[in-house]
């Protein structure tokens, strides 16, 4: 029988984690049902989400406030490993955190390197 897997992240906040899936190119719809199809075809497993980015993965809000991943692997379709996906998102999460952070600080950030081993440097003034 298909399932869906959650994974724990430590992402809490549901604007930043959509602006990080735009910003990874995903398309997002809020407060929806994934539906996954039972074995060979029969039946059907419904799982609610606050961020959805296909009908089989989104992220779930649980009781001590942070998302979880919830996909269903077995249908998984990305270009690469789920751990890496997950990854990409907490990064860009991160970055659009920092980001905002700064400028209601004043700051601007002026440039910004990826490294080789995908660290992404930001550099800010302030004048």
């Amino acid at each position: 029988m298909s399932h869906f897997t959650r994974i724990k992240t430590k992402i809490t906040d549901k604007d930043f984690l959509i602006k990080a899936l735009n910003l990874l190119g995903y398309s997002t719809q809020e407060n929806v049902m994934l539906r996954i199809r039972g074995d060979h075809g029969v039946g059907h497993v419904d799982e609610h989400v606050e961020v959805a980015i296909t009908y089989d993965i989104g992220f779930r809000k649980v009781k001590d406030g942070t998302f979880h991943l919830v996909a269903e692997l077995d249908t998984w379709e990305e270009p690469f490993p789920i751990e890496r996906f997950l990854q990409k998102v907490t990064q860009a999460y991160a970055k659009c955190i920092v980001q905002e952070t700064v400028q209601e600080q004043g700051f601007e950030v002026v440039t910004e390197s990826k490294s080789v081993d995908n660290t992404i440097e930001l550099v800010a003034e302030k004048w």
